[in-house]
């Protein structure tokens, strides 16, 4: 998976992705505490691969995708690559934000409030810069 930004506020971004053989254009925005609001198009895969190497600020953001079924939930971990390679980082999707899950042994520290592991963070702040790494296996 590889993906760049074309910018954003402090409200939303806005991305474009390859993974595998297809492309997408992404908005994600906040809209209170950890609830987001998330738009996602398919687009062609040639123009996605333009618009990453011609039109996104910073460097791209590369990563493997993991899925792990854990009960009810499935986590989605990121295992980065490139300028952010050794951050690993696992996402759940609930259905409301006091929702409980389950919080297995090998999940790491809470990280949801520090932008600074945002992917649109990590592009222009790779991990490899940050003065002090915090480990998140």
């Amino acid at each position: 998976m590889r993906q760049g930004y074309f910018g954003g506020t402090s409200r939303c971004s806005i991305r474009v992705r390859t993974t595998g053989d297809a492309g997408w254009l992404n908005v994600k925005a906040r809209v209170s505490g950890t609830t987001r609001l998330e738009y996602e198009y398919q687009i062609p895969l040639a123009d996605a691969e333009e618009m990453l190497d011609r039109l996104c600020v910073g460097a791209s953001v590369d990563k493997v995708r993991h899925w792990v079924r854990c009960d009810d939930h499935t986590f989605e971990i990121d295992e980065f690559l490139g300028a952010n390679a050794g951050l690993v980082v696992a996402e759940i999707e609930l259905g409301r934000e006091d929702e409980a899950f389950p919080r297995p042994d090998w999940l790491g520290a809470e990280v949801t409030e520090d932008q600074r592991y945002y992917n649109f963070n990590l592009a222009s702040h790779p991990w490899r810069d940050w003065p002090e790494r915090t480990d998140t296996r």
